[in-house]
């Protein structure tokens, strides 16, 4: 390896937008003022990144995880549970399923539970406490569950015991069209005994998780507020731990990560980086900006590659709030300054687009831009979805965009037939 420059990778968590009637028809960035990005985009390469592959909506982990050097075949079956674990430091034994969880607002009628709000108006205290009455609950069929509070509103829920099976459903209605519906797990294959124990203990989950939390004091405490309780659970993304394959560990390349995610952080514990998080790195708009960009320069100097993760653009975009986005990207653009540098390669984009107009993850390719020393210039001039639709990058997959990266960098070799694992869909290691 012949690394001439180190790297950055700045990931803008839901990134990509629609055009939005009040900010006059321009998306969040494109409506940001942002001359940092705009320097980097005038004497770079831009261009549009779909994430897996085009026309496929994806979420942060399969996202953001190939930006970090996940192959694309392991990333379509990594499932969020295992990662959030990681994430809160939950250890899994080999057979262990784990689920990301949302503390929810749930209604009961008839002995039926359907979910109000997939957030509990996104209660961020006394979580821990809620958790602490659901742990190592029997659930039928010598299967144990136990409850984990992570960020937020998020938790994992790990099941032990033998014969246990990923191909379950969701639980998590997944935005506002779904909401009411009966909260059910099922298996993928009605003809699986093991998914069929395992949705059984999933649901078994529910019902007591509901019985334990309705009347708990913290629940208790913000009915009185006119707040929503946390009464309930709601479930998606499980999955068993598999071993990874990643770009950057194949290259022996020495990695950080600078988040407040946990599910970012829990991915960048299974690929062994360095992890750096810190109270005041949250996932919202308030992160200390100046702080993580402090991180992210003390980082540099001891590794070869660094990713810088923002997860407020795509809170944002969630709540629909297209003008806080935009506002989150200008205040973003200022605190980028000393990072700024023309001894690195600097790479922006995202892990997906979010529509703040309907609050949901779209297809839509993730506007992009890098910057290297000797690097082309393709004329064009502001950070934003339609300058980068002409960008000299094309439109990439974010394996394409990773890539271009680490090849600024003196990193790659010629291609090998050994190779074919970490850069094409579907193949495995030869």
């Amino acid at each position: 390896m012949n690394l001439r420059y180190k790297g950055l990778i700045i990931i803008l968590d839901g990134l990509g937008d629609r055009p939005c009637a009040s900010l006059n028809g321009a998306t969040p960035l494109e409506a940001a003022h942002t001359p940092h990005l705009d320097k980097l985009t005038t004497e770079g390469l831009c261009g549009m990144v779909d994430p897996l592959t085009p026309g496929v909506p994806v979420s942060t982990h399969t996202g953001t995880g190939i930006l970090l050097g996940l192959t694309p075949t392991d990333a379509a079956r990594l499932s969020r549970g295992p990662v959030e674990a990681a994430g809160i430091g939950l250890s899994m034994a080999p057979g262990d399923i784990a689920i990301r969880c949302n503390f929810a607002t749930l209604k009961k009628n008839n002995n039926h539970l359907s979910v109000i709000d997939r957030r509990a108006g996104r209660i961020s205290e006394g979580t821990d406490q809620l958790a602490k009455i659901l742990q190592n609950i029997p659930v039928g069929d010598g299967i144990t569950a136990t409850l984990k509070p992570a960020t937020q509103h998020r938790a994992v829920l790990k099941l032990s015991g033998e014969g246990l099976s990923e191909a379950i459903t969701d639980t998590d209605p997944d935005d506002t069209c779904n909401l009411n519906k009966t909260l059910q797990c099922a298996p993928h294959n009605p003809n699986d005994a093991a998914a069929i124990r395992t949705a059984n203990a999933i649901n078994c989950f529910i019902a007591e998780a509901y019985n334990r939390l309705e009347n708990h004091p913290v629940n208790q405490q913000r009915k009185q507020q006119k707040l929503l309780p946390a009464n309930g659970i709601i479930t998606r993304g499980a999955g068993m731990l598999y071993k990874n394959r990643n770009i950057i560990n194949y290259l022996g390349l020495k990695a950080a990560l600078i988040a407040g995610e946990s599910s970012v952080c829990g991915l960048g514990k299974l690929f062994g980086y360095t992890v750096i998080t810190k109270p005041e790195f949250t996932a919202l708009a308030n992160t200390d900006l100046a702080a993580k960009v402090s991180a992210t320069q003390a980082a540099l100097e001891n590794h070869d590659v660094v990713f810088l993760h923002l997860k407020a653009p795509d809170i944002c975009a969630h709540d629909l709030m297209p003008a806080e986005k935009c506002n989150f990207l200008e205040h973003f653009d200022k605190a980028l300054s000393p990072l700024l540098s023309d001894d690195l390669v600097i790479g922006v984009s995202g892990d997906h687009s979010t529509n703040s107009i309907y609050g949901n993850h779209c297809a839509d390719p993730v506007p992009t831009l890098l910057h290297y020393p000797e690097s082309r210039k393709d004329g064009c001039k502001d950070f934003g979805e339609t300058s980068c639709m002409q960008g000299g990058l094309g439109r990439i997959t974010a394996t394409g965009f990773l890539m271009s990266a680490l090849d600024a960098m003196g990193t790659m070799h010629n291609y090998r037939t050994e190779d074919q694992a970490f850069f094409m869909p579907g193949h495995t290691a030869v």
